[in-house]
């Protein structure tokens, strides 16, 4: 967590147009989570819909930020009432569901993450959100309004309905998935072609300057600012697994060149 136990800094950087870094956490690790949140990135992305995460390693994940000024959002696997609950309920600042296409769906995803009367999201006293019941004064009352609510465009269905999807009430920002979408519309994995450009640019135009955040991925802080300086709030930049994958294959290939 933050240095405070709910410190929203970071959330509000975004809703307010800044510019945040993040890192995917994919190993499943609160060492390499840990590694990340110090050192220096806004946001840990805890991936639960592509990785084999755990809730119990979430949580370890999460309390690997404490002591840090490094946040944790959660994609969760789908968008399900349960994962958007158990998600929130460990301490998640922000819920990234993935793969949304419709208003409806988008409407079912604001109410899993909201308390009554804007939501369906249970109470409870003892969760780690709550900081196990010590700290429910300062987080029920501005849970709604201060968890933000992701939602992941990965379809073309759903850059046809971006303009619906991003002004449900209780969205803050859109995340583009550039290779799910690259795949759905007949280009397998391969987010360059100019179909798949096009439907970004199109999301684009929607969102940049609307009030609400953009976010997608890149390899790396050098692409990630050409996003940033065309409007993005929010650039996945790294994963612990690509990092680790990248530098044993570079260590490998070294070896072999000297040892031919």
């Amino acid at each position: 967590m933050a240095k405070s136990f709910f410190d929203t800094t970071v959330c509000q950087k975004l809703k307010n147009g800044g510019k945040v870094s993040a890192a995917w956490a994919q190993l499943n690790s609160n060492v390499s989570a840990e590694i990340l949140a110090e050192a220096g990135f806004d946001v840990l992305v805890i991936d639960m819909e592509h990785a084999h995460t755990t809730l119990p390693n979430v949580i370890s994940m999460i309390q690997a930020t404490k002591g840090t000024d490094c946040v944790p959002f959660i994609r969760i696997p789908w968008n399900d009432i349960v994962w958007c609950k158990q998600a929130l309920d460990t301490g998640a600042y922000a819920i990234h569901v993935p793969y949304v296409q419709t208003k409806e769906e988008t409407e079912a995803a604001v109410r899993y993450c909201k308390y009554p009367m804007k939501g369906v999201r249970g109470i409870a006293m003892g969760h780690r959100a709550v900081n196990y019941g010590m700290s429910k004064a300062e987080y029920f009352p501005k849970a709604n309004e201060e968890v933000l609510v992701i939602i992941a465009i990965e379809t073309p269905l759903g850059v046809d309905n971006i303009h619906e999807i991003m002004n449900v009430d209780g969205v803050d920002g859109i995340f583009i998935g550039p290779a799910d979408l690259a795949t759905s519309m007949g280009h397998l994995a391969d987010p360059s072609h100019p179909e798949v450009q096009e439907a970004i640019r199109k999301i684009e135009e929607a969102v940049i300057g609307s009030g609400k955040f953009l976010g997608t991925v890149a390899a790396n802080a050098e692409a990630a600012q050409k996003l940033y300086d065309r409007g993005y709030g929010i650039v996945y930049m790294m994963s612990d697994v690509g990092a680790l994958a990248r530098v044993a294959q570079a260590e490998v290939k070294k070896f072999k060149e000297l040892n031919k």
